[in-house]
């Protein structure tokens, strides 16, 4: 005589864990939004290369208002707890870079980030858009 076999539930399929930098990179937005920032983008990394979860790419419409946003940032990052924050470019406002950790932040004017592209440049690197040409 046969047994009867007992039915299960199909596996549910597994949700990622959000990479560590994801609540950071929650912050970093909000806290972008709250300066008024334009065109917020975050790029996921998590899995695709080692030097971060996350890059945040944003634009301010003058390089005073880029430089605002990166000192805001920093202001941030620090009242969370992060002792020592690498930043690049705060003096000239076209291209300020923050190295956040988990979390890599550009802010830019806007004709800087056209020019180049970063969006753009990351995702062919992944193979979600094709290369950018170069002039």
């Amino acid at each position: 005589m046969p047994t009867a076999r007992k039915r299960t539930k199909p596996l549910a399929p597994r949700k990622r864990a959000a990479p560590p930098g994801a609540a950071l990179a929650d912050a970093i937005e909000a806290t972008l939004a709250d300066g008024k920032a334009e065109d917020v983008t975050r790029i996921d990394l998590a899995g695709k290369t080692s030097i971060a979860d996350f890059m945040i790419v944003a634009s301010g419409r003058s390089g005073r208002q880029v430089a605002a946003l990166a000192d805001r940032l920093l202001a941030m990052l620090k009242e969370r707890g992060q002792k020592r924050v690498p930043i690049e470019g705060l003096a000239g406002g076209d291209w300020i870079l923050v190295d956040a950790g988990d979390v890599i932040v550009h802010l830019f004017r806007p004709e800087i980030r056209a020019r180049y592209n970063l969006e753009k440049m990351w995702g062919a690197a992944f193979g979600d858009e094709p290369a950018p040409e170069l002039e």
